[in-house]
């Protein structure tokens, strides 16, 4: 039996399944980075993560990384979205 006879058909068949698509596992790990940065800003600024709501006195740091957290997610949008091989 020649190779070409077992791995063309092998190849062909391969080829045509659908491609692996890791995004999600990309935007879980985008996020938590995110959460991560966030963790670190909220404790820069002397506060806890989670603790602080968003109100008419909430310091305008707080604001800046609830900000920077916000547009870090969106961004992982867009790793969840692209394939990856």
């Amino acid at each position: 039996m020649k190779l070409s006879t077992f791995f063309i058909p092998v190849a062909l068949t391969l080829g045509a399944l659908p491609s692996a698509n890791a995004g999600l596992l990309g935007y879980g790990i985008c996020q938590t980075g995110c959460n991560a940065v966030a963790v670190a800003c909220y404790a820069a600024a002397g506060f806890t993560f989670g603790t602080v709501t968003a109100g008419l006195g909430t310091p305008a740091v707080i604001l800046g990384c609830n900000a920077a957290l916000g547009k870090c997610s969106a961004a992982c949008a867009i790793v969840a979205l692209t394939p990856t091989p």
